[in-house]
């Protein structure tokens, strides 16, 4: 007679067989996944061919091309060196500390670098801890049952989903790191223009000023010579008291324009709307020759066109996780854990199982090619719009060099052109004082005077700005 096995042995071989069968299916899996790794369904993104010749217009050439020997880019001086007014720096550093926009791309940076992350994660096995137990009475009679699992799951990676879409999150992080730089650039630039925007308002509002001296002075005095000299009429008088009401009216208006733009600095600045300290527009230095740099170089410095080429490389990404969905997926489970059986009062024992399954599609009603059709052609509207954003950034520069040039120009015409009238106001008014000339030459002079000076003034303004500009548009203040 054979002896009886005890259930120690059996649970042993049992345990035994699992152990033997789960290690045959994670070595089996591991197998394949080293077969198929050794070349990839796809490869890695790489720049596609782009237009960037010639998208730089000379300035002045009607036809040639901005082709410029050296590389060495104005985008690439830190804005400190740029702006050296030391009111300016201080709100400029306010804003990149407070600015709300800017803030909220920091985020989404974070935000990038969390979802990168799972995507990396996503690789690993999966564990989750699923204790269980019951308590079961009969005929006085207590029965005590648990189970303590620790469930496991692999999605083992043949065919590059899980790859594709971890390289699709390490574009999608460096696209949100470039969106930051974008809007530090724009804030620079913003707050920038703002700020000589108010210097410019202070030059007008003294060009004004002194306007409004002069013609308060041209109406006393034609009011004296109605009452003292005959053949002066009440309409000189009247002429000249309008002219002096339409200089207090363009100091009204300058006031306003001051406190809106002060106020819509401060919003940039992250603060309530106030007062703000300033220089003077004759104080400011800025650069006056600029090396652009070639066009390729707008690939690298400019924040938004990098952007754009890190949304294209996920969409990329996102076309062969389209593509690998038509391969078979397979998943790796398992359970370990303790259990006391079915209210046994022995020792728990130990429990091991393993499954592997393989899902392969078949038929999805188009499903999975449709979203490789739109995964397709999400990847040429990302490359259409990364080779627009050149074509835009090309044209921004071409627009600031060109309006630099014609401001500086037009700067030094006005300038010849206000001396002469300040000569011809002089002049008119001493010979109205001698009888030799007309309330309205008078009038006609101071007039001319005025908006030539504040052409003057708005055309520095311009000039100023288009330093900016084309600071801007070279992907400047990354620094």
């Amino acid at each position: 007679m054979l002896p009886s096995a005890s259930p120690e042995a059996g649970q042993s071989c049992d345990k035994h067989y699992n152990m033997k069968r789960f290690k045959h299916i994670i070595f089996g899996s591991l197998v394949a996944l080293s077969l198929t790794g050794c070349k990839s369904l796809y490869g890695k993104y790489e720049r596609p061919q782009v237009r960037t010749s010639g998208i730089m217009r000379d300035p002045v050439a009607a036809t040639d091309t901005l082709a410029v020997a050296d590389t060495a880019s104005f985008g690439n001086l830190p804005w400190r060196e740029v702006f050296t007014d030391a009111h300016l720096q201080g709100l400029i550093e306010k804003a990149l500390t407070n600015n709300p926009n800017l803030l909220n791309a920091a985020l989404n940076v974070d935000m990038a670098q969390a979802q990168l992350k799972a995507a990396k994660l996503s690789f690993l096995p999966q564990f989750a801890f699923t204790p269980q137990g019951s308590i079961t009475r009969f005929n006085d009679a207590t029965t005590k049952s648990y189970t303590l699992p620790v469930n496991a799951s692999w999605n083992v990676s043949l065919f590059g989903g899980l790859t594709a879409a971890k390289r699709s999150a390490q574009m999608a992080l460096l696209q949100s790191k470039d969106y930051q730089v974008s809007v530090r650039t724009s804030l620079i630039a913003g707050v920038a223009n703002l700020y000589y925007t108010l210097l410019m308002l202070d030059k007008q509002m003294e060009i004004v000023g002194n306007m409004e001296r002069l013609t308060k002075e041209t109406w006393d005095i034609m009011k004296v010579q109605h009452e003292n000299i005959a053949g002066v009429r009440s309409t000189a008088v009247q002429r000249a008291e309008s002219n002096y009401y339409n200089v207090l009216t363009q100091k009204k208006d300058l006031e306003r324009s001051i406190r809106e733009s002060e106020n819509a600095l401060s919003l940039m600045l992250g603060e309530p709307a106030h007062a703000i300290a300033r220089g003077t527009l004759d104080n400011q230095q800025l650069p006056a020759s600029f090396s652009t740099g070639v066009g390729i170089q707008l690939l690298s410095n400019r924040a938004d066109v990098h952007a754009n080429e890190m949304e294209l490389a996920s969409c990329f990404y996102n076309v062969e996780k389209a593509r690998s969905s038509f391969y078979p997926n397979i998943t790796i489970s398992g359970t370990g854990g303790f259990s006391n059986g079915q209210g046994m009062v022995n020792p728990a024992k130990l429990l091991l199982s393993a499954v592997a399954s393989l899902t392969q599609p078949i038929f999805m009603n188009g499903q999975l090619t449709a979203a490789l059709r739109v995964a397709n052609d999400r990847y040429q509207q990302a490359f259409n719009t990364w080779q627009q954003s050149i074509l835009k950034a090309g044209s921004e520069v071409s627009n600031a060099l060109v309006q630099y040039n014609t401001s500086s120009e037009k700067s030094v015409i006005e300038a010849r052109q206000i001396e002469v009238l300040k000569k011809n106001v002089e002049d008119t008014r001493a010979l109205m004082a001698s009888a030799g000339s007309t309330y309205l030459e008078v009038i006609t002079a101071e007039s001319s005077l005025l908006n030539a000076q504040l052409s003057k003034v708005s055309d520095d303004l311009a000039k100023m700005q288009a330093v900016v500009s084309l600071y801007e548009a070279l992907g400047g203040g990354s620094k």
